[in-house]
């Protein structure tokens, strides 16, 4: 073999042992990367949400008699004192001693619910007074540079829910004032048949302003007292009731921010926290796992235009805000993967994986709010593989 036929097949060796190397080193991971980000990251409780018609009235029979038929169908308003049933007395049980005993202990009982329905707006005023003081001290350190903005609106949403509260609590006394006086016009009804004209009927006349949302007796007929007649609520104070995890509930503070979505508008609603309730109940989720939970109770803030079509037990989905910070270090939740107790993610660094240690300080939907050695702009693994070791050579999506 000559010189010149050694040369071709040691250099043909040569590139089909290159090309084996070449063919079985390791191959790039291929990978999605991520920009860190850092700004405004808001963390908050997502649940699903039923609006509930708050000021709400039940007409019942307050005596025992002929109860003419209810001429209004669910949905059609009322304007207050308008009579919205009739009652005629009835000989027979109108004389009974037991039946005017139990009438006159339903006046009690009315007059004993106004008298309650006073001390509320009391209290509601009082709490007013000192929301609108509040408010005047925040404005004013504000002003002078000694308080951030946001303790100023802070006390003007605790403002707006004090005096939205004083206007339902001066409701309650309206209405229970109309059960008083319901309730004495019936005990007068039960005096002996000497006493009044034969044939004498009660109208019943509506509290509020509103609409008919049931009627639970349309026809005519005897009745018997405390019969439920039809219902009424007053559509334009709307609140919002959700069932929250009790984990959740006790970082949940009244007043805190509130964004209304899925419930059939072109845009979200904007709602406040008014209460959290003291009590939680368990309650069944859909994979059969009891769960403990309490209600939160919010108020929408939206304008009345903006979500008129709403009415009673509609579905919603609410983001209740938990806390926010203006200068976060944000990382997408799908980066972060289990190291040990902690966390860890991967970033890209010249063209490799390097494994970073992070602590995951609150996350919200699909970011993240971490603490770790990373700068805006940093790039990290979106969904590492398991199989992603510290080190190996990765090739980003697109690049």
């Amino acid at each position: 073999m000559g010189w010149t036929t050694r040369i071709i097949v040691g250099a043909a060796v040569a590139v089909v042992a290159a090309g084996i190397v070449w063919g079985l080193r390791p191959q790039p991971v291929r990978v999605d990367a991520v920009a860190v980000t850092r700004g405004a990251f808001v963390e908050e409780v997502t649940s699903e949400g039923r609006t509930h018609m708050r000021v709400r009235h039940e007409v019942d029979a307050p005596i025992a008699g002929l109860q003419s038929r209810i001429r209004f169908e669910v949905g059609d308003p009322v304007d207050r004192d308008t009579v919205v049933a009739t009652i005629g007395a009835g000989p027979t049980p109108i004389d009974d001693p037991r039946t005017r005993r139990q009438l006159e202990e339903r006046l009690g009982a009315a007059e004993a619910a106004r008298s309650r329905a006073d001390v509320v707006v009391a209290r509601a005023a009082s709490r007013r007074e000192q929301a609108e003081a509040d408010l005047a001290r925040s404005a004013d350190l504000v002003e002078k540079g000694s308080a951030p903005t946001t303790r100023r609106e802070q006390d003007a949403l605790a403002a707006t829910i004090a005096e939205r509260d004083l206007d339902v609590a001066r409701l309650e006394v309206v209405m229970a004032t109309h059960e008083v006086d319901l309730a004495r016009a019936a005990v007068g009804l039960s005096l002996p048949a000497s006493d009044h004209p034969g044939g004498e009927r009660l109208d019943i006349r509506s509290p509020i302003e509103g609409v008919v949302l049931r009627v639970m007796r349309e026809s005519a007929g005897p009745v018997a007292i405390g019969t439920p007649i039809l219902e009424i609520a007053d559509p334009d104070r709307l609140e919002i009731e959700a069932d929250v995890l009790t984990t959740d509930a006790v970082r949940i503070r009244p007043g805190a921010p509130v964004i209304v979505e899925r419930w059939g508008g072109p845009r979200p609603l904007a709602a406040v926290v008014r209460r959290v309730e003291p009590a939680g109940f368990t309650k069944v989720s859909a994979l059969g796992v009891d769960e403990q939970r309490v209600r939160v109770v919010m108020d929408l803030t939206s304008p009345r235009d903006e979500w008129r079509r709403l009415g009673d037990a509609f579905r919603v989905e609410v983001r209740v805000e938990i806390s926010r910070d203006d200068d976060a270090l944000m990382v997408p939740v799908a980066a972060l993967v289990r190291d040990g107790a902690g966390w860890s993610l991967f970033v890209v660094e010249a063209g490799r994986a390097v494994r970073r240690p992070a602590e995951r300080i609150a996350n919200s939907g699909r970011v993240a709010r971490v603490r770790a050695d990373l700068r805006p702009g940093d790039r990290v693994i979106a969904f590492p593989p398991a199989t992603l070791g510290d080190g190996a050579r990765v090739e980003i999506v697109g690049e």
